[in-house]
């Protein structure tokens, strides 16, 4: 007789036919969550309210923590436990108006077979909607099925309209017919030749992508495995953040005063103060300054052809905030660094930077560097969060317009050649303590308006894909710009963006990430002209091109 111990295994009891099962995921870091609770919790009530009036009773898998004072999933093994108790064909919404590691939910997600609908809050201040985005974008790439929604306050008609075709059919359909595939014969000879050659170019000679380690805040979606990216020519260089640490204590502090001082005389205005804690220091900006140095440094010494820095995790606890080493690399005007032996790094040059090591936005801003500088345009990109949006009508730098406008928003790593008024226009702030304990500064300002190209590498059916599309950035009154920014995080920059040939319905059903790449062309013919030299170098490298709305 066998003397082994059996593990016991309890089957979850399958929900009532009336019934659906809540989950809401949050933060790694409690003083996130802490923060985001209450606001969490009203979304939940309004969302519960929405599923009663159509019958439906929804029921929460895990408790509000009174210790933790919140009741988010806060990690993968909570995930793991939360799912093990749920039944694997129950069907599940998943409610977001934080920002969320999709980690702590695909474990549970991967083996779930009932239907999954995702669904955030439509707040600038509350950023549900860039974690459900981030969230879609991984479940695409896992494969898993599932639906979203979103909404104000969960009573318009859109919203309840799908809601209801949810409860009924367990899918809610939405519009996509401003995707087709793209078809390089379209395009024209010398815009289709010099994309040809860009792509046999990478793919002999080959292109590395330094990334300080990878799957920053669980984004899944963000990681692209070797053997789908190799074949187009890039290569993973598997760089660490502690080996950036390590290098930054070797930078001297008269030569990170040297950034500082380049920075100044260019009329960047740093808001600084005395408590550590929290105000923006002189010491916080050295301590970027030499992550900088440190940066350019390992870069030259591995040949990458772009780097990225995850930060979030790690980083997080020994350091200032990368962001603004991020948006000095992505310029072509940038502060000279030099090697221990005196020699110039990248000398005229952006050296292109992934925020938050998604490698999708590596692959993005490689490509769109080359065919920028081939163009003869300034090649400085940059990823921001899809954070929020509203309907405008008044003025702007178009004139009047009465449209959809998006407030595109990234913690501070954008160019100085996007903003208005370039450096000059450009305040640091010190990075919000709720994210960022150790401080650091960003790079803020308001987008500068002009002609632009977005796009978004991703994973789906197994293939390395990407959606490319056209943008216009606006200029809106002061007023306007400042109440927007109250909205959101106040310390990092924003784009005000008009899409073209995408409603806000197509973006956020098809938009594979809450990361979306932007680069700018002088005027709309020249922006055409690039997206389809873009389109024809990606298609080239094995890339399966989408255009959306163009």
């Amino acid at each position: 007789m066998s003397t082994y111990v059996l593990p016991e295994l309890e089957a979850p009891v399958m929900c009532a036919p009336d019934e659906v099962i809540l989950v809401a995921n949050g933060d790694l870091r409690h003083s996130a969550n802490k923060v985001c609770w209450p606001a969490q919790s009203e979304m939940e009530r309004k969302l519960s309210e929405a599923f009663a009036a159509e019958g439906i009773c929804v029921r929460r898998a895990h408790a509000y923590d009174e210790s933790l004072q919140h009741g988010f999933i806060y990690s993968q093994r909570m995930g793991m436990d939360v799912f093990a108790n749920i039944h694997p064909d129950a069907p599940i919404v998943i409610a977001e108006s934080v920002w969320q590691y999709s980690s702590h939910l695909l474990a549970g997600l991967f083996s779930h077979r009932g239907p999954i609908l995702t669904v955030a809050n439509w707040s600038g201040q509350w950023p549900g909607l860039v974690g459900m985005l981030n969230l879609n974008g991984c479940l695409r790439k896992a494969g898993i099925p599932y639906s979203t929604l979103w909404s104000v306050d969960f009573k318009d008609e859109s919203f309840l309209t799908g809601l209801r075709e949810w409860i009924k059919d367990k899918v809610v359909t939405h519009d996509q017919s401003h995707v087709q595939a793209f078809v390089s014969d379209d395009v024209n000879k010398s815009e289709r030749q010099l994309g040809k050659l860009l792509a046999a170019q990478i793919r002999q000679n080959k292109a590395i992508m330094g990334v300080f380690d990878e799957g920053c805040m669980g984004m899944y979606n963000a990681i692209l495995e070797d053997g789908l990216i190799n074949p187009t020519g890039i290569y993973k260089e598997r760089l660490s953040q502690s080996s950036l640490y390590a290098a930054m204590l070797t930078v001297r502090d008269d030569e990170a005063q040297e950034i500082r001082k380049w920075l100044d005389d260019q009329g960047i205005r740093f808001v600084t103060g005395t408590c550590e804690e929290t105000d923006l220091t002189d010491a916080q900006i050295l301590a970027q300054c030499k992550m900088y140095i440190a940066a350019v440094r390992i870069a030259d010494e591995f040949g990458c052809d772009a780097i990225g820095i995850q930060y979030q995790q790690g980083l997080k606890d020994l350091a200032p905030a990368s962001d603004l080493v991020e948006g000095l690399l992505n310029n072509v005007q940038r502060p000279p660094v030099y090697s221990t032996s005196g020699r110039e790094l990248f000398p005229g040059k952006a050296l292109p930077h992934f925020n938050e090591a998604d490698e999708c936005v590596g692959v993005d801003s490689i490509i769109t560097n080359r065919v920028w500088t081939a163009m003869g345009m300034d090649p400085a990109t940059t990823l921001h969060d899809v954070r929020w949006g509203e309907h405008y009508k008044g003025t702007s730098s178009l004139g009047e317009i009465d449209e959809f406008v998006w407030l595109f928003q990234i913690s501070g790593a954008v160019p100085a050649s996007h903003l208005e008024g370039g450096y000059a226009g450009a305040v640091s702030e010190r990075q919000p303590g709720m994210y960022f304990r150790l401080g650091g500064g960003t790079l803020k300002g308001v987008c500068k308006g002009g002609e632009v190209v977005w796009s978004r590498v991703f994973i789906e059916d197994g293939i390395l894909q990407a959606d490319l599309g056209r943008a216009t950035a606006v200029l809106l009154p002061a007023e306007e710009t400042q109440r927007r920014w109250k909205e959101v995080t106040q310390q990092w920059p924003v784009m005000h963006v008009l899409l073209k040939g995408v409603t806000q319905e197509q973006f956020m059903v098809r938009h594979p990430s809450n990361h979306v790449n932007v680069a700018y062309a002088p005027d709309s013919e020249t922006a055409d002209r690039a997206l389809a030299a873009k389109a024809v170098m990606m298609s080239g490298m094995g890339i399966q091109v989408n255009l959306c709305g163009v």
